[in-house]
């Protein structure tokens, strides 16, 4: 169990406000807050998470699927999910196109481009989970403050950069991109009273959860799990956290007690459905009394009974 660490990233459509979700005082724009493992040397994650902050709209880009990434030596693509944590009124995402094209059309259009046109763009509010399967082309507008959940990859093809001059990739956004509408959108299901699943894909599973104000919870990450809290506070294990902040756990069995406040957060983990024993409301008189310090389980450990 971790408290992840925050890299800042600057771009040149970030913002240098980035209340309530960082402390950071950044003096230049930053566009990305990665969330990370504190232990540069620990192993590698599956699954990257990010907070954006966009001032701008993002490049129209578009990320290889495994299939190509793997083709050209790299481990894997880059399929991604957007939570929207803000929204400025009008805010717009863009998300596949308007219309079906062939390549030929889609190569026309990323030099002429009028790709900036073809683009399907639509509104967005506060709440809103969006599913960008590798292969979609995609931007993210301006008045923006995005939870980005992705595979571990940092493999992007731009298709048009809105004037900032930046290098383009069409032979690579042409191979890899769906020239087309985007799929039907997700639709959220609740798995339980406080468990919402926001998407379950080939990749990644994401949930949203809502706790009560002073509930004790037991958390049980049979695998990398990730932890971000967007409204509230808890202490998961010895860890305090707030809005903003992320717990990395793995192989882990721990509490979570909430604090007067509430919780809502976003938990994500590599799997292709809901793992049923992920999170268990304990009663005061349904637990052991040092069940709510660090309990870690490891491998070949029996596990907790639910």
């Amino acid at each position: 169990m971790e408290h992840t660490s925050a890299r800042l990233v600057y771009k040149p459509w970030g913002s240098t406000d980035l209340l309530p979700w960082s402390s950071h005082c950044a003096s230049e724009a930053v566009g990305e807050i990665w969330i990370q493992r504190p232990d540069k040397g620990a192993q590698k994650p599956t699954l990257l998470l990010k907070l954006l902050f966009t001032k701008q709209p993002l490049s129209i880009q578009v990320h290889p699927t495994d299939a190509f990434a793997r083709a050209h030596g790299l481990p894997n693509g880059k399929s991604e999910a957007w939570y929207i944590l803000a929204a400025a009124p009008g805010a717009k995402v863009a998300l596949g196109l308007k219309r079906p094209v062939d390549r030929s059309l889609l190569r026309a259009s990323i030099e002429d481009g009028s790709i900036a046109d073809l683009v399907q763009w639509r509104g967005v509010i506060r709440g809103d989970f969006i599913d960008v399967p590798a292969g979609t082309i995609h931007a993210i507008g301006d008045g923006l403050v995005v939870v980005e959940i992705q595979q571990q990859s940092d493999v992007t093809f731009r298709l048009f950069d809105f004037g900032r001059g930046r290098e383009l990739h069409i032979d690579e956004a042409v191979a890899v991109a769906v020239c087309g509408p985007a799929g039907a959108p997700v639709n959220p299901s609740h798995l339980t009273d406080t468990r919402c699943l926001l998407l379950a894909s080939e990749h990644f599973v994401v949930e949203r959860i809502s706790l009560p104000s002073g509930s004790r919870w037991r958390l049980n990450a049979e695998r990398e799990t990730w932890v971000l809290l967007t409204e509230g506070d808890a202490r998961i294990g010895l860890i305090n956290t707030s809005a903003g902040e992320a717990v990395f756990l793995e192989d882990e069995c721990c509490s979570v007690q909430v604090g007067a406040a509430g919780m809502r957060a976003l938990i994500t983990y590599p799997d292709t459905k809901p793992l049923s024993t992920l999170l268990r409301r304990v009663d005061d008189d349904d637990h052991h009394p040092l069940e709510f310090f660090r309990t870690p389980r490891r491998a070949g450990a029996p596990e907790v009974p639910a």
